[in-house]
């Protein structure tokens, strides 16, 4: 049986960097937004999301490899989800065993990784059509820039909301929080304006290609 092509083609960077920059999943996806606007109030709660995810993702991704040419088409999704779960209970059990105040401060929003699409979106189109190493190196990529955006948004949060980053304090006891940033609103606002930099960064790059481009069209 012959191979797929996409199967036969050799890890690069790109496919560790694409998930990072090119196809971060909160900024240019906008996929996985409800734990970047829920749980993002501090920089450590941002890790602390990223690093289960990351988990999560990696270890979901090679074991959907490892059984991609045995798992039934019909089924495939429900068994990604159970595959999935079963990873996010392991994640579960360690976050509450190692830091308690982690745990009820990310809640609901552990056992919601189940249905994050960031995570199944890689099990339905990258780590059932490729191999163990390409899919691990992916979902790493992946986890990598979903915890980079949550950093960004949480780090910012954090800094204005309280005056801090990750629990030590940049300013005097004459700065005056806003409160506004640790609050839901203020999830949405600096999400926002996140976008809106990744959005001008990728304007700005498309349009250096562009010219690029022309130049060396005018050169030939």
């Amino acid at each position: 049986m012959a191979t797929l092509p996409s199967q036969t083609k050799p890890i690069t960077m790109d496919t560790f960097l694409r998930g990072v920059w090119e196809e971060n999943p909160v900024f240019v996806m906008l996929l996985g937004l409800c734990p970047a606007l829920a749980v993002t109030n501090s920089a450590v709660n941002a890790i602390g999301m990223g690093g289960a995810t990351i988990f999560v993702l990696v270890g979901s991704s090679a074991l959907v490899s490892l059984l991609r040419n045995v798992i039934p088409k019909q089924v495939r999704i429900a068994s990604y989800i159970v595959i999935i779960a079963t990873f996010v209970t392991i994640v579960d059990y360690a976050i509450h065993a190692l830091s308690l105040d982690l745990y009820n401060a990310l809640g609901a929003f552990i056992q919601l990784i189940v249905v994050n699409c960031v995570i199944l979106g890689r099990a339905e189109s990258f780590a059932s059509k490729h191999r163990i190493t390409k899919s691990v190196v992916n979902a790493l990529g992946q986890g990598i820039g979903f915890t980079f955006a949550l950093l960004c948004v949480g780090s910012v949060r954090e800094i204005l909301g309280s005056g801090t980053l990750l629990g030590f304090p940049l300013f005097g006891e004459n700065f005056q929080p806003w409160v506004v940033m640790i609050l839901p609103p203020g999830g949405f606002l600096i999400t926002g304006a996140w976008l809106l930099v990744f959005a001008w960064l990728n304007e700005r790059k498309q349009r250096k290609v562009e010219q690029r481009e022309e130049a060396l069209h005018a050169a030939g």
